[in-house]
């Protein structure tokens, strides 16, 4: 008997959750059908994901041309260890949080706000979001790519305004218009690509852009660089980020947080070893990772507020990332790769954990928090797991990840290269005190203290507004709406919630399985680090992912 052929799940990812959306939108008015579809296609991409995995580490890169056209003129979807990595990691993160977002909402279901909320589309949505996350890491073509990034930022523009509150819509026009920029400069991307080469097959291109002329690929390089670092929030083009994704729901925010920021990260890596592998940009990223780290965590530093705080730190590491690209070594891009995955299992984590210090504090300002550890032994040992992971702690991931990107760091030896790795370290550090000035102010200051420091800040929040309003009347203009501030400029409330609510099961059990697989990664780090070595070797060499996707006789 002959082998029996393995059937190829490339599409499964995909189009298990657009089949989910179509489903979850037809029961829009049983939210029970709801979930259990919802569940039900996620749980099954994990499946695919895992699988994908293995066999991209057993046989190499999975290649599907969809259509009917002669190659490489269709789709193509490749998986190879980088995609089938970021697949089976984006894949458990879209899980987890589903499961807390459904226990936030089984708790929030006698909430008269939660109720007039269109949480009917809340299902279809999100599972479109995962759809598009998936599409973009096994897009084997720019356009295809571009595609995917359109379907999750189409599905995120829902998400981040969903409630309507002015706030939420707000931030979501941030949002959208930073969102159409770079969708914009992506697409005048793709088109000078195909201009200059003829095609925007990943793999095609990697062999006809050697034969550019140096300064069109210079070009090209830089419109795609800069459309993805918009998208990554890489500095200085992540100013958008602190003001668009604290002020959505929480379950949003922190898949937001875990995967749209590493979809951007994920396409500079794929494009800068795959198309430009002798890049002259290097020590243009390296400036970029240097700044991109360093202000990100000076402006957590300077915050109040411990979604801020987050924000500013997912900027920072961020930098991280960049760091590993910009060194063009294999040591560097297995610890970016390694630093990817870690990442958007600890940014979630952290995001998730705040969700629940908002709901049982009544607020994520550290002004107003306070003995939070007597309130949740559970939530503050959550966090502190967390937020020492981040911050690189021993031995935790966190702190394996930045060792192998400091010792490709010094492997490079470049004066430029010392100076990062010292900002790496200066980074890590200012992570650990950020974060230690959360721990200690909410989870362990009294809070009859911390009512008294927010009593104190909305004193003279009330005090700057009648100095604002007093200013506006002195120059003869109408103040808009100033006779009825009733809170702090700042954010600052001006009561402290004294009677914190329970926290759900379901939503703390989903955090905590967040957090355990954040450990999980430091359990495995053995295996896992040899994994992203032999990833980010075929990422160097080039030749299984281009072998993989094209005929011989296209390849000639």
């Amino acid at each position: 008997m002959g082998d029996v052929p393995v059937p190829n799940l490339l599409p499964l990812p995909v189009l298990l959750p657009l089949l989910g959306a179509a489903l979850a939108l037809a029961f829009r008015r049983s939210d029970r059908l709801q979930r259990i579809v919802s569940i039900a296609a996620l749980a099954g991409v994990v499946v695919v994901a895992a699988v994908l995995v293995w066999q991209t580490d057993v046989s190499g890169p999975q290649v599907l041309w969809l259509g009917a056209w002669q190659e490489p003129l269709g789709i193509s979807l490749v998986a190879d260890r980088l995609s089938a990595l970021m697949l089976l990691v984006s894949s458990v993160v879209t899980l987890l949080v589903l499961l807390f977002a459904i226990g936030q909402g089984h708790a929030d279901s006698d909430d008269e706000v939660a109720r007039e909320t269109p949480l009917s589309i809340f299902h279809p949505t999100y599972l479109v979001l995962t759809a598009g996350v998936a599409n973009a890491f096994l897009a084997g073509d720019l356009f295809n790519l571009f595609v995917g990034f359109e379907i999750l930022l189409f599905s995120s523009y829902v998400l981040i305004t969903l409630g309507g509150s002015a706030s939420r819509i707000h931030a979501g026009t941030t949002y959208v218009v930073v969102s159409l920029l770079s969708s914009a400069l992506f697409l005048i991307g793709i088109a000078a690509t195909y201009a200059a080469t003829g095609t925007v097959n990943l793999a095609q291109l990697a062999i006809r852009i050697g034969g550019l002329d140096p300064g069109v690929a210079l070009v090209l390089q830089l419109c795609l660089l800069t459309a993805f670092a918009i998208k990554a929030a890489v500095f200085p083009m992540s100013a958008w980020l602190p003001d668009s994704y604290p002020t959505a729901p929480a379950p949003v925010t922190a898949v937001f947080a875990g995967l749209l920021t590493k979809v951007g990260v994920y396409a500079i890596i794929r494009t800068q070893t795959l198309l430009f592998p002798a890049s002259p940009l290097t020590d243009l990223l390296l400036w970029a990772a240097l700044l991109t780290m360093v202000i990100g965590i000076l402006g957590a530093v300077s915050q109040s507020g411990l979604k801020r705080i987050l924000s500013f730190t997912l900027v920072s590491h961020i930098g991280y990332m960049i760091f590993g690209i910009a060194l063009s070594t294999q040591a560097g891009t297995a610890g970016a790769i390694f630093y990817v995955v870690h990442h958007i299992i600890i940014q979630t984590s952290l995001f998730l954990i705040t969700g629940l210090v908002e709901r049982i504090g009544g607020s994520t300002s550290l002004h107003r928090l306070g003995g939070l550890a007597l309130a949740s032994p559970l939530l503050a040992t959550l966090f502190f797991v967390s937020a020492m992971n981040l911050s690189g702690v021993p031995p935790l991931s966190g702190f394996l990840a930045k060792i192998g990107l400091v010792d490709a760091g010094i492997a490079v030896g470049t004066p430029l290269a010392w100076v990062v790795v010292a900002g790496g370290i200066v980074t890590s550090l200012l992570t650990l005190y950020a974060l230690s000035k959360v721990w200690s102010q909410a989870f362990w200051r009294p809070l009859s203290e911390a009512r008294e420091v927010a009593e104190l800040a909305a004193e003279e929040a009330a005090d700057e507004a009648e100095q604002f309003e007093q200013a506006e009347l002195d120059a003869g203009r109408r103040p808009g709406g100033a006779a009825t501030i009733t809170a702090a400029p700042t954010g600052v409330a001006l009561a402290v919630d004294t009677s914190p609510r329970a926290l759900p099961r379901m939503m703390l059990g989903a955090t905590a399985a967040m957090t355990a697989v954040g450990l999980l990664i430091t359990l495995v780090a053995g295996p896992l680090q040899a994994f992203t070595e032999r990833a980010a070797a075929d990422l160097r060499q080039r030749d299984p992912y281009i072998t993989s996707v094209l005929p011989e006789e296209v390849r000639r």
